[in-house]
This record gives C-alpha cells, structure tokens and sequence, in this order.
C-alpha cells in the first residue's frame, strides 16, 4: 500500500468487480475517460482478473484508490512505460462521483507521482486530457503538470470534435508535498 495524506494507493482485489462496473457504464464518469463505450460485468471480470492476477512492476502500475476509512473510490495507474527514456504514462478516475472535488484525485496523483518518480525512477510522467474537462486540467496543475500540447479535434464525442491536451510533470520541476 502506498499512502497518501487523504488516500491509500492499494493493489486492485475482485471485490472491486461491482464498483468498478457501475463507474464505467456512468457516461458522467466515463464522458472523461478514453473509455467510448460500457462494459457488460462478466468482460469487466475478464479485464480485473487480469489485472489483479498480476503484479505491480514497472510496465503496470495500477492501483485502486481507497479514502483512509477504506472507501474503494477509483482507480490510477503508470503505463507505456518506457525504460530508455524514463518516462511513462498517467491515468486516474474517481468513479465514485460523491469524492469529486474534495482533493482525493489530488492526493492520489501526488502520491502516484512520487512513485513513479522515486520508485520507477521516471523522469518524465505524461497524459492527455480533453478540453472540456475543466477540473481535471485544474487539477493537474495544481499538482504540477504543465500544458505541453493539444492534439487539435482529436475526439469526437457528444456530436461534436474536441482537442485533446497533453500535460507533463518532469521530476526535476516537481515539487514534492510538503
């Protein structure tokens, strides 16, 4: 377990299956997500058993997010991690829409990040993030990401195009919670 100020970063558990189902079959959360489409449970159970019968190593890094009280809320994880040039790929949800915008998702990147930059040695963490959301764009800022790029109408969603934006952290200009 990997401990936050406000969340516990944990190994994912199938009994994480029916949480985990409901937040991708919510278009409020998933409208967010590079996730397009719902998920029956029983694909949902093939991805998390795949996902829990493997370890945490350096090509994937995923956790569940639990508040301190144990509240499984989300997911985060380090991917396309790439040895030679020390750097990887950053994705978060907080499905659980009750936790949004009280400083959870927050708290979990800051603690992801820190293992990724002092556990996996990551010079550079990335992600992308559409333009229309707002508060995750605040959010990463607010942990120390900067905006690097936008990938011009590179969505379609809800009838219409959307730019995707890409953001970094680099470990040398982060700054580490007090």
């Amino acid at each position: 377990m990997i401990e936050g100020n406000l969340v516990n970063l944990r190994s994912p558990e199938m009994a994480d299956l029916e949480r985990n189902t409901q937040w991708i079959n919510d278009r409020e959360v998933t409208r967010f997500l590079s996730m397009r489409y719902g998920m029956s449970q029983a694909a949902e159970e093939v991805w998390m058993k795949e996902v829990c019968a493997k370890p945490t190593s350096y090509e994937r890094a995923f956790f569940a997010i639990e508040t301190k009280d144990g509240v499984h809320i989300g997911n985060t994880n380090l991917f396309n991690a790439q040895a030679a040039d020390q750097k990887c790929e950053l994705g978060i949800m907080i499905g659980d829409k009750t936790c949004w915008s009280q400083g959870y998702g927050a708290d979990a990147l800051r603690t992801l990040v820190m293992f990724g930059f002092d556990e996996m040695n990551m010079n550079r963490i990335q992600l992308f993030v559409f333009d229309f959301n707002e508060r995750a764009q605040a959010c990463y800022r607010k942990v120390g990401f900067v905006d690097e790029g936008r990938r011009r109408e590179a969505l379609f969603t809800e009838g219409a195009y959307h730019d995707v934006l890409l953001m970094s952290v680099l470990r040398d200009e982060w700054q580490r919670p007090a």
